[in-house]
């Protein structure tokens, strides 16, 4: 197991180097129209679980404002997500700064997506086996529906990865995620612009 981890750590390196001298002229492009549209910070910066869900902190591209109501709370995501922060979300741009994650070792290009750090307490021992390897850019449960999934669906998705991850299927993935991104399937929840809060089995609404 663990020479085979060492060969998807290779794989990865080699892969995101390589991708990183291609995507960055788009990564200069994409950073300077989120500081138009969006202002600064330009990265959306939050911590997440890991690898056996230790904490890191993950980069994504701001797509929301920090609009905030009367009582100084922020507004709801439908109300803070701009019309360009729609455009990033629904073609996964904004999951592109997190090759540096998978550079410093903290995420990978294939594997379960890193979920929030609160997640943690409400996923069943079954569920949590999602973090038995590293969180990556894009999964098997993203090919396979992404947002339009419930909760139960997706973690019975990453738990198979797991358990069946390889190689080949690693490839498969990458292969198949740009196909996925183009159709803009699953891009979020319906009734959500995003991904509906995770509250637990069997208390979702």
């Amino acid at each position: 197991m663990k020479s085979m981890r060492i060969s998807k750590r290779i794989f990865d390196l080699i892969t995101t180097m390589i991708g990183l001298v291609i995507i960055l002229p788009l990564l200069l492009v994409l950073s300077l129209l989120v500081w138009i549209f969006l202002g600064t910070p330009i990265l959306f910066r939050q911590p997440r679980p890991g690898y056996k869900g230790r904490p890191f902190i993950t980069y994504k591209y701001r797509t929301m404002t920090n609009r905030t109501g009367p009582d100084g709370k922020l507004l709801p995501d439908a109300k803070r997500l701009t019309s360009f922060g729609r455009f990033l979300r629904s073609t996964s741009m904004d999951d592109l700064p997190q090759v540096f994650n998978v550079l410093r070792g903290e995420m990978s290009l294939v594997g379960p997506r890193p979920l929030l750090m609160q997640y943690l307490e409400r996923y069943t021992p079954e569920q949590m086996r999602r973090h038995d390897v590293l969180p990556g850019i894009t999964g098997w449960a993203q090919i396979n529906g992404r947002n339009a999934l419930d909760w139960d669906e997706k973690f019975r998705l990453d738990v198979w990865y797991v358990d069946h991850w390889s190689f080949w299927l690693d490839l498969k993935i990458l292969f198949l995620t740009p196909w996925k991104v183009f159709r803009r399937e699953g891009i979020s929840q319906p009734g959500h612009v995003t991904a509906e809060e995770f509250k637990g089995s069997g208390q979702q609404k």
